[in-house]
């Protein structure tokens, strides 16, 4: 996500209350998410989505043109409620009454509702003044009902017609989601190169990547049609990089306006599509290969030189394997096979000593903690810590190596005395992002903190806040509040991390890498 994307979920977070006892019912029961065509709103939904906590039920509707009837019928699906099948025509009361029991039932059972509706913008008034009124569903405490409304920019005009003024005030968070900035744009065509498995220089040069902000105007999806022609067309004429006139070219015929040049090479088939894309990512072919015939025991070296050929085995422990060419001599690691075994060797990193039997609960002595997860790299970049990566999970004999360098298009594994340098593409073939650490716990912490909890791990929090935030330490006793929740949200979207407002042992090692705490860190070089 861009910083923008960042604030528009954080926007999201705030508006629908996601963690308890923050914005819940704060007057309205509207939030808003604006944006041009392709600018990302309903990324920002789905990533919205995933980090709705479990006390939250969530109604989708992406395709608003309805009916008032039809729309509460769709709700009411969304939310699983069974609706009477009357011999009459179903009118607005028998879908009302049973969605306001529902919202009744789920509030004493300290669950919050959100009605989510995409496309807002095709939405006709009478169906925006009936969710008004549902929002009208409430307690003494709060509103039974929140509501997000993302469209395009005409919805601002259509919310701030006079008639509709009632639910304008009734909008309690409002984002409008901007295009990316040149800069912005030239870090998104990079990060979609590498997720796409590139491990040679970007393919688009300094004077490229400003015109394809220009022609698309920062605006993702035109971005990512206007590279994807751009690649394919530098491929139909050999050439190993894309230019200004290239990128000028491929948008003459993505943007349906008059090319200057022939582009008869760019339609050959639909195979010469997949070779374009192929080319410009940099390693699928060899991807393909090593799935095609089985050989998930190879990881690529990470080496410009070798960079289309998989040479360097890795194999468990009791099948070492000779050193690669092209490595300064360094011999591939014989994997360990034993997870233990991997948790005392990253316990050495933090100058630790489990000793035998669980290391884990011999860690907790020293009040460091293990952690197991499923991450992707750019979540392993921003923790920037070393640990144990599992290879070959599926095949049912899983292996293990201490990941202890992370570059742009590699990584380091070491198991025992022995390191390697592989690609990511490698890494990719046998590594699905299972992913184990250690992070030191604060004072106090006894696994949890709940809502207006005090203590020693509250303190410790508050102070490395306002540390953050450049405020001297708190004099009075700190309570996990509401207040303290949004500090914590805010710190977690700043972080990259999944925002909940919630401690977790991610945001426990950002807080402690925020604020300076020794603990081992990713090298960014082999």
């Amino acid at each position: 996500m861009s910083e923008r994307h960042r604030e528009a979920l954080a926007h999201l977070l705030y508006g629908v209350g996601a963690e308890r006892g923050v914005a819940s019912g704060a007057g309205g029961g509207f939030v808003l998410l604006t944006g041009e065509i392709g600018t990302g709103k309903t990324t920002v939904c789905q990533l919205f989505l995933e980090q709705v906590p479990a006390h939250c039920n969530v109604a989708y509707i992406f395709n608003p043109k309805l009916t008032v009837i039809e729309l509460l019928q769709s709700v009411c699906e969304e939310f699983h409620i069974p609706l009477p099948r009357p011999e009459r025509a179903v009118t607005v009361k028998d879908c009302l009454d049973p969605l306001n029991a529902f919202l009744l039932r789920e509030h004493a059972a300290g669950s919050n509702n959100v009605l989510i509706i995409d496309e807002a913008q095709n939405l006709s008034a009478d169906v925006l003044e009936q969710l008004r009124l549902l929002t009208n569903l409430e307690t003494r405490e709060r509103k039974l009902l929140q509501i997000v409304l993302i469209g395009q920019p005409e919805l601002r005009a259509m919310l701030a017609r006079p008639e509709l003024e009632q639910l304008a005030q009734r909008i309690i968070a409002r984002y409008h989601l901007d295009a990316l900035s040149a800069p912005e744009t030239a870090q998104y065509v990079r990060h979609r190169m590498d997720a796409a498995g590139l491990t040679q220089p970007l393919p688009f040069d300094r004077r490229a990547l400003q015109r394809i902000h220009q022609r698309t105007r920062g605006v993702p999806r035109r971005i990512n049609l206007l590279c994807d022609r751009a690649l394919l067309g530098a491929f139909a004429g050999g050439r190993a990089r894309v230019d200004r006139g290239t990128v000028d070219r491929a948008a003459s015929e993505v943007f349906g306006r008059a090319a200057r040049f022939a582009f008869a090479p760019w339609h050959r088939s639909a195979g010469l599509l997949a070779l374009g894309i192929a080319a410009g990512a940099g390693f699928w072919a060899v991807a393909s290969q090593q799935r095609a015939a089985g050989s998930a025991s190879k990881l690529q070296p990470a080496s410009a030189a070798t960079a289309a050929v998989p040479t360097a085995p890795i194999a468990v422990a009791s099948q070492p394997v000779p050193a690669a060419p092209g490595l300064s001599g360094s011999a591939a690691p014989s994997l360990l096979a034993d997870k233990n075994q991997a948790w005392r060797e990253l316990a050495k990193a933090w100058e630790l000593a489990p000793g035998e039997g669980d290391p884990c609960r011999a860690l907790e002595r020293e009040q460091v903690r293990c952690v197991s997860s499923v991450m992707n790299l750019a979540l392993l970049r921003q923790l920037a810590r070393p640990g144990i990566v599992t290879l070959d999970a599926r095949s049912g004999k899983p292996s293990y190596a201490l990941l202890t360098a992370l570059t742009a298009d590699s990584a380091t594994l070491r198991a025992g005395a022995s390191e390697q340098t592989v690609t990511l593409a490698a890494l990719a073939v046998r590594w699905r992002g299972e992913f184990a650490t250690l992070w030191r716990v604060p004072p106090g912490y006894n696994g949890r903190i709940n809502d207006l909890d005090g203590g020693a791990a509250v303190s410790w929090l508050a102070t490395k806040l306002a540390v953050l935030d450049g405020a001297p330490p708190p004099t009075q006793r700190a309570i996990f509040d509401a207040a303290m929740k949004s500090r914590v949200l805010a710190f977690q979207l700043a972080q990259g991390l999944p925002a909940d407002g919630r401690l977790g042992p991610l945001t426990f090692m950002q807080l402690n890498r925020a604020a300076g705490v020794d603990e081992p860190r990713l090298r960014t070089a082999p």
